[in-house]
């Protein structure tokens, strides 16, 4: 799911809440706070594949753009701990969930222009950036403002309303533009689609400003930069001298090379005519199958996932971690060769390869908890392993689009399958000591 943010310390959650929500419980915020969260990363790494396919880019030009798009979270470690800094950790959050609807405003205006193209990837690296921020800021609030039992008793809360904004910005929404591109054209449907999430992101902003509870951490606030700057080489200096750290970052970086090149390339194949190798499904039908039964199926995987790691244990438990992500992208490949035509059947098979994908996203996670964070600064460890994770996954999908291009979609899942081989060789070889220690 999202990652945390980066502190300069050992990341104990502050105590020092000022003002209090309007309610006085976390459930008036924690819900809405990861909604927000997941609203502008799922437009950017989902929506915009559809928007960027009915503009007319290929997949080559749609999976390179968006995977370069990731980069945002890929170093987004690198300036959150100069975040920490600032004071108001309310202020900073609403701010830039307001930029990020402002964004998004922008982009509809900007598809109605003659520079629609350049303008939405422009706008869309924008609010890359303004979400990854604010996944920062966010996580942030949330760990200074709730005890370690609070964070626990709300963790659930976080995981639900982050994955019901991933069904509404992927299944809802393509859902939305379906029915307005037909009726107003690309640039008008897109444009009110966009300016729909601007208001859905602008209105929890707005309820933020009370409802979020204030917190001040006076100590990191008379940080200079240069202290922030110092403690953050500590940090990766650290992360660095951990015993085995390079053959953990070999493997996270390759966790998701099969899984990442299909996640690029998935919605252009199922929205790509048939003539041209794709199954020729409406927006509607891709946001129905992919994002509402997809997220579902997503969510019970993941929930599966944990359960089996920790019933097997994480080491014992990989290697079918990584099987259970990556065998059924052979799902896509038999779409490819059966082109079925029934709804449900597609529906079906896409939500048995979501349910391997969240499935087996749990090994990773774990890994990079329990093998990379252990140490002086758990957080900080934490969140530069999840920009790793986001170098892996981008890497993968950069090339994505041109490897399909170049081998088909039929042997192109093939593919994907067989770059999980690298992975799934090093899982049988994780030491039983935690790779964290240090040298």
């Amino acid at each position: 799911m999202q990652s945390q943010s980066v502190l300069p310390a050992d990341a104990a959650p502050l105590q020092e809440a000022v003002a209090p929500s309007l309610k006085g419980s976390p459930s008036t915020w924690v819900p809405s706070l990861y909604f927000a969260q997941g609203l502008p990363y799922f437009v950017v790494t989902g929506l915009a594949t559809l928007l960027l396919a009915d503009l007319g880019m290929t997949d080559e030009q749609v999976t390179k753009w968006l995977s370069l798009l990731g980069w945002a979270w890929i170093v987004k470690p690198l300036w959150s701990p100069f975040l920490e800094a600032l004071s108001s950790k309310r202020r900073l959050v609403v701010a830039f969930q307001l930029l990020g609807a402002v964004t998004m405003g922008a982009i509809a205006i900007g598809l109605n222009t003659p520079f629609a193209i350049p303008l939405a990837i422009g706008l869309l690296a924008v609010l890359a950036l303004v979400s990854a921020t604010h996944d920062i800021a966010s996580d942030g609030l949330y760990i200074a403002s709730l005890s370690d039992q609070k964070q626990a008793d709300f963790a659930g809360w976080q995981g639900a309303f982050y994955n019901i904004a991933r069904a509404f910005t992927k299944g809802a929404l393509p859902w939305i533009s379906g029915i307005l591109v037909a009726h107003f054209g690309v640039a008008m449907g897109w444009g009110g689609v966009f300016l729909i999430a601007a208001m859905a992101l602008a209105a929890i902003a707005i309820y933020h400003t009370r409802a979020l509870p204030e917190v001040v951490a006076p100590d990191m606030a008379r940080h200079s930069a240069a202290q922030v700057a110092r403690t953050l080489w500590e940090v990766i200096a650290d992360l660095f001298g951990k015993r085995g750290i390079w053959f953990a970052i070999v493997f996270v970086l390759l966790f998701r090379a099969g899984e990442g090149q299909l996640q690029a390339v998935a919605q252009l194949f199922l929205k790509r005519p048939v003539a041209g190798g794709g199954l020729g499904l409406s927006n509607q039908d891709i946001g129905t199958a992919y994002g509402i039964a997809g997220t579902i199926a997503f969510i019970v995987g993941s929930i599966a996932g944990g359960y089996f790691a920790a019933w097997l244990g994480l080491r014992k438990a990989m290697p079918m971690l990584v099987i259970a992500m990556n065998l059924p992208n052979l799902i896509f490949w038999w779409l490819s060769l059966a082109h079925p035509t029934s709804w449900f059947l597609i529906a079906g098979a896409l939500s048995i390869e979501t349910f391997g994908y969240g499935f087996g996203f749990v090994g990773v996670i774990l890994f990079m908890m329990q093998y990379m964070a252990p140490g002086k600064y758990p957080t900080a460890h934490y969140a530069l392993a999840t920009g790793v994770m986001a170098l892996g996954n981008s890497a993968a999908g950069y090339y994505s689009g041109q490897i399909e291009t170049f081998l088909g979609y039929q042997h192109f899942f093939l593919w994907t399958v067989v770059s999980a081989l690298p992975v799934l060789v090093m899982s049988f070889l994780i030491p039983k000591r935690e790779l964290g220690e240090s040298a």
